[in-house]
């Protein structure tokens, strides 16, 4: 028995017009798909090349001089909040310091100990007594200062001190007649200058308060020959 099939008016049946139509959607697509792909291929070929950006030797110039105010600025602003530069006047501090010598202190003084120098702004009755004063903590709040004028030692809590910063040994009494215990909230001072300096064994200063002290001494900056830490 022969088997029939379909056939259209060119005589081809419907599987073979099938076939046919799916073989031209097939090389349509990729025909399309090849000349999408040459045509964005030209259109990249045809982009004109981004030109180099040339530095200019003024905006190096310009970078230089920024960095350099952004360092002033932030140096300004430490000395205004955390440092503070002072000038010695006169001679109590010797042999540590002298007449002239710029310091800088450190504004943020906690607790001072013994041992630190110190510049306090403690108001004096007496116009002949500087307000602004530089001096070395003997002992603090608590502490009790006892000095023997005649072997010229200082002692705390009963302990003689060894200083060697001194210029002499501590002869000179000024108002000292009897051992002073350190009020809280306050510093016992003398200078290193010891018969040379109005200071703590003076009624006219006495101890100073540690909310007036303005910083402690940790750089000296000139005379540039002796420049350095303060201990």
């Amino acid at each position: 028995m022969m088997d029939e099939y379909e056939v259209n008016s060119t005589g081809e049946t419907a599987e073979n017009i099938t076939e046919n139509i799916e073989e031209n959607i097939h090389d349509t697509d990729t025909d399309e798909m090849i000349e999408n792909a040459r045509e964005i291929l030209a259109e990249e070929e045809e982009k004109p090349e981004t030109p180099e950006k040339k530095t200019s030797p003024l905006s190096g110039f310009f970078d230089i001089v920024s960095i350099i105010a952004s360092a002033a600025i932030i140096v300004a602003i430490s000395f205004l909040f955390l440092f503070r530069t002072v000038g010695v006047s006169g001679d109590s501090m010797y042999p540590t310091l002298h007449d002239g010598d710029r310091l800088i202190l450190s504004a943020f003084v906690i607790q001072p100990r013994g041992g630190d120098i110190v510049v306090t702004c403690q108001p004096s009755a007496y116009s002949y007594v500087e307000s602004t004063l530089v001096k070395r903590v003997i002992a603090t709040e608590g502490q009790t200062v006892d000095i023997d004028f005649t072997e010229g030692v200082v002692y705390v809590d009963g302990v003689a001190l060894d200083e060697p910063y001194i210029n002499a040994p501590t002869h000179e009494p000024e108002d000292f007649t009897e051992p002073v215990t350190v009020p809280e909230g306050c510093v016992f001072v003398m200078g290193d200058n010891r018969n040379r300096s109005t200071d703590s064994r003076s009624a006219r200063v006495g101890c100073l308060e540690t909310q007036l002290i303005l910083g402690k001494v940790f750089l000296r900056l000139t005379p540039l020959n002796k420049f350095g830490s303060m201990k």
